[in-house]
């Protein structure tokens, strides 16, 4: 038995919102802990991504932290290239949260069944770029880019998602070793003192693999891609390449896959990455705007796993044990009305926070 229960009446109905108020339709993908659905709210009508997390499974694999470190950061960020939180509540046995959703599938999906040429690609590195400079600006530092986080709206911005592992730089580095073996930068594989710039070698081992259709550095592990990035330098050779790729954008590429953090590009911050050959001639503050229209554009369907759809939304689950409801004291958050919300520019965040949080215990 739990140390504190959980109570369904230990919240105010009229402030926060619960599963009662979405239509659940079918799954639209899964991850090792969670499910996501297709939700609509029955009062507005909006259609949101519902993304379910089985409070069991966190518990038992120690993910705790990166439940609620997600829904902590998504709680004080807004962008247009970002998959906004709009609630986030819980039930006895599941975390919830409502997000924005994108039918354009994902980038893993994209490179798999799409051969993507350099103004695609440069489009797309563009909307990341400004989320980077966004997330960077606000001290975040994102630490697991990869393709299926990078999710394409049904117009073709990139949006990104996925901030488990997500940290705010309260001391400018940090040591720890997260996120996905080939995009992590060596700094971060080494465990050493690292920050933003680990972020723009992540995008440097995209857009290679947008272009050659392998990462720089592969391996059946992490000790392998490791001994790899320690091994040599790899560095992309405009000679060798096919498709009609220029070399600006050989040469973005290969500044970005630096091993040494101080010789990559975007150490010296985003304008270094804005300034780039490759990028200086893209009209940011229209792209921001969503004024630039993109070059690459989804099917209208088949963007994600149909395997997922045949999975029904089941009522009324009947919890088998009463874990430590304490862990997840507060995960509850709602959206004010749409004049109150977060402002998506790049200035400090907290002196605009203007949002409901909806506190489980008082």
């Amino acid at each position: 038995m739990g140390s504190h229960s959980f109570r369904s009446d230990d919240w105010d109905r009229e402030m926060c919102v619960n599963i009662s108020h979405f239509k659940i339709h079918h799954t639209i993908g899964k991850g090792c802990f969670c499910r996501v659905w297709l939700a609509k709210h029955k009062t507005t009508k909006q259609i949101y991504a519902l993304k379910e997390i089985l409070k069991s499974r966190v518990i038992a694999q120690k993910h705790v932290g990166a439940a609620l470190n997600e829904q902590t950061i998504l709680s004080t960020i807004r962008h247009p290239f970002l998959v906004n939180m709009h609630h986030a509540f819980q039930s006895r046995d599941y975390l919830f949260l409502t997000l924005d959703l994108k039918t354009g599938g994902d980038l893993r999906y994209h490179l798999l069944n799409h051969t993507f040429v350099e103004e695609e690609a440069r489009f797309m590195i563009s909307c990341v770029i400004l989320t980077l400079e966004y997330l960077h600006s606000n001290k975040i530092i994102h630490r697991d880019l990869k393709p299926e986080n990078w999710l394409l709206d049904e117009d073709g911005y990139v949006c990104l998602t996925d901030f488990g592992i997500a940290r705010k730089l309260e001391n400018e580095t940090c040591r720890e070793m997260s996120g996905t073996p080939g995009y992590m930068a060596p700094e971060v594989l080494c465990q050493e003192s690292h920050t933003y710039t680990a972020d723009w070698f992540a995008i440097g081992v995209i857009l290679y693999e947008i272009i050659t259709g392998l990462r720089p550095y592969v391996g059946k592990n992490m000790n392998q891609i490791k001994n790899q990035i320690l091994d040599r330098q790899i560095q992309l050779k405009h000679e060798n390449l096919s498709g009609d790729w220029s070399k600006e954008c050989v040469d973005f590429v290969n500044k970005l896959i630096q091993r040494e953090p101080q010789n990559r590009l975007g150490f010296k911050g985003v304008s270094e990455v804005k300034n780039h050959p490759w990028v200086k001639n893209v009209e940011w503050e229209k792209l921001l705007r969503k004024e630039v229209a993109p070059v690459f554009k989804p099917p209208k369907a088949n963007n994600f796993n149909h395997k997922y759809v045949s999975e029904e939304w089941r009522d009324g689950i009947v919890a088998k044990s009463d874990y430590n409801q304490e862990a997840f004291k507060g995960y509850f958050y709602n959206e004010m009305s749409q004049g109150d919300k977060v402002e998506s520019n790049h200035h400090d965040l907290h002196s605009r926070r203007k949002y409901n949080l909806c506190q489980l215990w008082k």
